[in-house]
């Protein structure tokens, strides 16, 4: 079986990794490492979960130049919590090393981002309209980067960042290395690979191989009325140290959080009727431990990455397939196992069955 010693991962990054618990390489960074380390352009089909963000990391850190001033990385994101996310991940990698991570998104002081920027910056983690800002006010200099990477590249498009991606790009050097992760593959962003990649190399990694061998997945028959009490009968079972519950529209999740908090529960809730400072401010004690249990829509928690969830409870069913496997691959994440349980009512059969022929997969039933 290949590691990631056996990949060209060094020792100083591995012993990163196995602090983290991590040991084993995804199917997406057993494919993507050696092609980007051998400085291949890339384009890889893969849904949040999947690894990706360690398997552009990695060979990105591994072909770092250290004696240089200049901006070597640029990983550009669609949104702030996934900069961070991905700033968050790649500190981790680089502590105790002599590289500099800078985030670069809406909603900070950039005056203070600007003082930053006098010193060494090697890797730059940015939003579109924020780094376009930089680059007008000639703060960020991308004239030497080697190697640009566009994560989730859809759903950036999907928000109307083509002209700004386009504008970036455009300041780059024509040498660059050129890595595009996307979870579908729409019009616009082929059309990103056509005009700027150089003879990329493809990548595929179907949902499947992503989450069925790892995350135990089960189905409780319930009805609208005893859907709570389900679910709580659920947790006292189950005992998860942490747990992400997913429902359908912010109503229910407002609903549901003022229910377990009046049951003693330690929860919070994300959706996108709360300010970007209160969705940070959960994420930011949902990492901590300080909050067991997130309640979420499926639209604030696109790209939500936690080590350590245990469990994921879908309270409402999914709407498809792609959305069954984007929830449960919360957890059973870097070789960890995990628990997902999906309550049921009769008029959920249907879908059910349809997410089941989505995966090619029966879940079990559960009593």
């Amino acid at each position: 079986m290949k590691t990631f010693k056996t990949l060209g991962i060094s020792s100083a990054y591995r012993e990163k990794l196995t602090e983290q618990g991590i040991t084993n390489p995804t199917p997406i960074q057993l494919r993507t490492i050696p092609l980007l380390l051998a400085n291949k352009d890339l384009v890889a089909k893969a849904k949040t979960g999947s690894g990706k963000t360690f398997a552009y990391l990695l060979p990105m850190l591994e072909r770092m130049e250290k004696e240089t001033n200049d901006v070597q990385s640029l990983i550009i994101t669609p949104t702030r919590e996934l900069a961070l996310q991905v700033t968050m991940e790649l500190e981790k990698l680089v502590y105790g090393l002599d590289i500099r991570v800078l985030a670069v998104y809406g909603g900070q002081d950039i005056n203070r981002q600007l003082r930053v920027l006098d010193g060494k910056v090697d890797i730059v983690v940015a939003t579109p309209g924020r780094l376009l800002d930089h680059l007008k006010r000639g703060t960020i200099d991308l004239s030497k980067l080697e190697m640009l990477v566009i994560d989730e590249a859809d759903q950036m498009l999907q928000i109307g960042f083509l002209d700004d991606i386009e504008s970036i790009i455009n300041v780059t050097p024509k040498t660059r290395q050129t890595a595009l992760f996307s979870a579908t593959m729409p019009e616009e962003v082929l059309q990103i690979v056509n005009r700027y990649s150089k003879d990329p190399e493809w990548i595929s990694v179907e949902a499947e191989e992503m989450h069925v061998q790892d995350i135990e997945q089960f189905v409780i028959e319930t009805t609208d009325r005893k859907k709570q009490q389900s679910l709580l009968q659920s947790m006292k079972a189950e005992k998860p140290l942490l747990a992400i519950i997913f429902c359908r529209t912010k109503r229910r999740v407002d609903k549901l959080h003022f229910a377990l908090q009046e049951k003693g529960y330690l929860t919070e809730k994300l959706h996108g009727g709360m300010t970007q400072a209160q969705r940070e401010d959960v994420m930011h004690r949902f990492r901590e431990g300080h909050i067991h249990l997130l309640i979420a829509t499926d639209v604030a928690a696109r790209g939500l990455d936690v080590e350590g969830v245990t469990h994921v409870f879908n309270y409402d069913v999914p709407l498809d397939s792609d959305s069954y496997i984007h929830r449960i691959g919360r957890t059973g994440r870097a070789g960890e196992s995990g628990v997902a349980i999906t309550f049921i009512a009769p008029k959920d059969v249907p879908l059910l069955t349809q997410i089941e022929r989505g995966i090619d997969y029966q879940i079990k039933r559960k009593s």
